[in-house]
Parts: C-alpha cells; structure tokens; sequence
C-alpha cells in the first residue's frame, strides 16, 4: 500500500489551504503578518530609492551646472544687446527731437539760411572754449559765420578746413559780443570768462537793469546779426564810484551737452577794426 496521499488529495489540501489565507486576509486576520513582513520590504526600498536617485543626481550635476551656466551666460548676452539697443533707440530719439526744434527754430527764421552740423570734438584746453564741428569748407562755411541752435547764440566760426571746422564759444576768454538788453535796451558788452562763464560788462550807470533781464545781440560791431537770444541776467554789480555797471549772465543753452548745432550761411560778418580810432589817435 503506497503511503503517499494521491496527488488530487495534495490539490485539495492546497486549494483548502489558499482559499483560507484568502478569508482570513478578506477578514483582516492576516494584517498584523503582513505589515511584520513588508514594511521592513518597503523601507528598504525607500532607501534604495533616495540612494539611488541621490546617485543619479550627482552623476548629472555636472551636466546641469554647465547648462545651466550657459544659459545664464546667453540670458547675460541678451540682456547687454537690449541694454544698448535701448541706449541707440533714446540717442536716435534725442536726435530725432532735436532735429525737429532746429527745423521749427529754421522756420521761424526765414531771413536766415541755416546749415546743420554736427559736434565732433572739443579742445582740450580748459583754457580755451572751442568745438569742432564735421562741416567745413567744402560745405561752404566761412570764418566768422555765427553759429546758433533753437535756444540761442553759441558762437562763431574761427577757423576752417576743407571737411571740419573750429567754433569759438561765446563763454570764450577772447569773446566779446555787443549785446542789448530787454526791456531796459540798455548797450552792453558781453565777455568769456576762464571759468566757462560770461558777464556784462561796459552797461551804463543810468540804465536799469535787474535780474531775468533777457540778453541779446545787438547788432553793433558788424560780427553777429542782431537779436539772437544769448541769456538772461541773474546778477547786477553796481557800484557808484564805478563808471559801469557789470552783470552775470546765464546762457540759454548748455554748451557741454551740444551735439547739433546751426551754422547761419548767409550772414557775412563786417571788419569794422579799421574805422575805430586806435588809442592816442587824433
């Protein structure tokens, strides 16, 4: 007799036996064995897990730090190329506006005719008060053409070569300008200063002058046309063991910042040096 139980016995004792872990699970019976024997599973894998994504990370860093280095250096690039399109676009701009006022200032002026030119240069000097101008013979300018924007007077032509020439600055040591005063009309003598700035001198006593008082030119001595604005008044010295009155003087136009300027073509400047008696001359 074979003592081993036929193998449709082991079948049925099986099935038996799966079919109660599947009750019992079903009845919650099992749950203390299951989580005695995966949670320990599971928290090995947990760890297995951040390991190997802490590995995974530390190979690519390097990867990621060089991409991300260079993005921020073409993110870099792009903000300097906008940086400095903004930077031509106001430059453009400013141009643009500026033009526009020496066009209006033209119009207003018919008797004059006018010739843009654009400031390339300064001297050095701070002694001197010259500009340097992209305009020169060949484009018709002459010694002693005055030269004026939409504000006002800034001085005239003193030397020229074929493709620039050199302006002499009204706040020049060696400027002199004969300038009337409004609404007084009183004659005055307008001079540079080593410091960049100009006076009055040479007002008469008997003429009443006060600060706001406007500045322009009169006409005399034949080197500017007539009524060019040049500044006003912010200052009277008046003393009355003195001859004269002087005063300062605020121009219209700020000479640092001149980047176009209107030369006046048509006005020849008279040399009136010799009708004026010299000292000591009957």
């Amino acid at each position: 007799m074979n003592p081993t139980p036929p193998r449709t016995f082991q079948t049925a004792i099986l099935a038996i036996v799966i079919i109660g872990l599947i009750v019992l699970a079903l009845g919650g019976y099992l749950t203390p064995v299951s989580r005695a024997v995966l949670d320990p599973l599971i928290s090995v894998q947990a760890w297995l897990a951040t390991r190997s994504q802490a590995l995974q990370n530390y190979i690519a860093a390097p990867q990621d730090m060089a991409r991300l280095r260079q993005r921020n250096a073409e993110l870099e690039a792009e903000v300097s190329r906008l940086e400095s399109e903004i930077i031509r676009l106001n430059q453009q701009l400013s141009q643009t506006r500026l033009l526009e006022a020496l066009v209006d200032f033209a119009r207003v002026q018919p008797e004059n005719r006018y010739l843009a030119a654009a400031v390339i240069g300064r001297d050095p000097s701070p002694f001197l008060q010259y500009l340097i101008v992209n305009r020169g013979s060949d484009d018709g300018l002459r010694r002693g053409m005055p030269v004026v924007t939409d504000k006002g007077l800034v001085g005239r032509i003193s030397r020229v070569t074929a493709g620039a020439a050199s302006i002499q600055l009204i706040t020049d040591t060696a400027s002199a300008i004969n300038v009337r005063l409004e609404p007084s009309r009183a004659q005055a003598m307008l001079n540079g200063q080593v410091t960049g700035e100009v006076s009055l001198e040479m007002v008469p006593q008997s003429a009443t002058i006060e600060p706001g008082d406007l500045v322009l030119t009169s006409g005399l001595g034949g080197n500017y046309p007539a009524n060019i604005l040049i500044g006003q008044v912010t200052g009277v010295r008046s003393r009355d063991y003195d001859l004269f009155q002087s005063a300062s003087v605020q121009p219209v136009e700020d000479f640092s910042q001149l980047e176009i300027v209107l030369v006046i073509t048509n006005f020849q400047p008279v040399d009136t040096s010799p009708l004026i008696p010299s000292p000591g001359t009957p």
